[in-house]
Formats: C-alpha cells, structure tokens, sequence
C-alpha cells in the first residue's frame, strides 16, 4: 500500500500568503479602475468586493488546512526557508523603490497620469525573479501580463473618454481592472495548486 505523499506545512502555508497577497493587491487595482471611472464605477464596487472576499476566504481557509500538516523541516529546509524570504523581502523592497521612484518622477514632471501604467510595468517585472524563488512557472506569466498590459495601455489606449455621461480616465480604468483580474487570476490557481496538494496527503479527506 503506497502512503500519501507528505506535503511540508510551510509549503502549504506559503501557497496561502500567495493567494492571500493576490487578493490584496488585486483589490488596490480594481480600487484605481474604479477611481479611473470618476464616479462611475459604483456597479463595479459590489463585483470588486465579492471576488476579493472569495479568494481571502480560500487563503485564509489555505492557511488553516496547513495547520493539520507535519512541520516536515529539516535544518536545511528551514535555511532554505529563510533564505526564500530573505530573497522576497529585497525584491519586494526594489519594488517599493522603484515604484517611488516612478510615482516621484511622475509627479515632478506634472505627467502622473504615466504613473500606474508604469506601476504595472514595475509590479509585472518584480514577477520574473519570484517565479524561480518560490518555484512558480505560473508567475512568469503573470510578469509578462501585467508588463504587457501596462506598456499596451500607453502604445494603444486614449488616456480619456467619456462613457456614460462622465469624463473617464481610460489609462486608470483598463490598467486597474487588468491587473486586478490577472492577480485574481494568478490567486485562483495559486489556490488551486494549494488544494491539490492538501488532496494528495490527506486533510481534505479527514
């Protein structure tokens, strides 16, 4: 009889975070779409708010279901751990700054409506070295998405256009919302790949 595969807890517990941080800054993008809309974008606050709530439940159900695993570390899993992390931290720092930088730029050369297009750009970018980090082919995709996104909305999208009787700022509106569904996206397989893993060592079941 062949035994369950164990599945170590931190790896279950980092699949969370993911998921988890997908839905927090899928949900800061869907915020700048609908500020793009200038009032408009009202029908759009309950759709936000239920797929945001929708994939915190799953992380934060993720995060519970690993509690049930075994801790499954060696001393050089837990090196390895730390030196993960270690790694996220300066590239999500480079991330910070740059984004800082950009917002500053932006704003200096009174051109800020440059600035989120730009940010998707950053963000998108700060992918590629996650994705061998943390052992995710998936996030190269998401990088090249986001990177596509925001350099198509500044080579093809009209900044502004008016729908619906307002003054919308496009630029805002199709980067916001793009980069909200590709990060919610990106979290429903993260999630996916979570739950097949709980299915092979045996949580689920129990």
């Amino acid at each position: 009889m062949t035994s369950a595969p164990v599945i170590p807890r931190a790896a279950v517990r980092g699949t969370a975070i993911g998921v988890l941080f997908m839905a927090f800054f899928g949900t800061l993008w869907a915020g700048i779409g609908i500020g793009g809309l200038q009032g408009a974008g009202m029908p759009w606050t309950l759709i936000v708010f239920v797929a945001s709530a929708f994939l915190l439940v799953c992380g934060i159900a993720l995060l519970r279901s690993a509690k049930r695993l075994p801790a499954g570390m060696t001393p050089e899993d837990d090196w390895r751990g730390k030196r993960i992390w270690k790694w996220f931290g300066i590239v999500f720092g480079l991330e910070g700054a740059m984004i800082g930088a950009a917002s500053g730029i932006c704003g200096a050369t009174d051109h800020f409506e440059l600035f989120f297009p730009i940010m998707a750009i950053i963000v998108g970018a700060h992918f590629f070295p996650l994705a061998p980090l943390f052992q995710v082919r998936l996030y190269y995709g998401t990088g090249a998405l986001l990177c596509l996104l925001g350099a198509a909305t500044l080579l093809f999208v009209p900044e502004e256009a008016s729908y619906d009787g307002h003054q919308i700022v496009v630029w805002w509106t199709v980067v916001g919302f793009g980069s909200a569904l590709i990060l919610w996206g990106t979290g429903l397989f993260v999630w996916l790949n979570g739950i097949r893993w709980l299915r092979k060592t045996g949580p689920l079941s129990k």
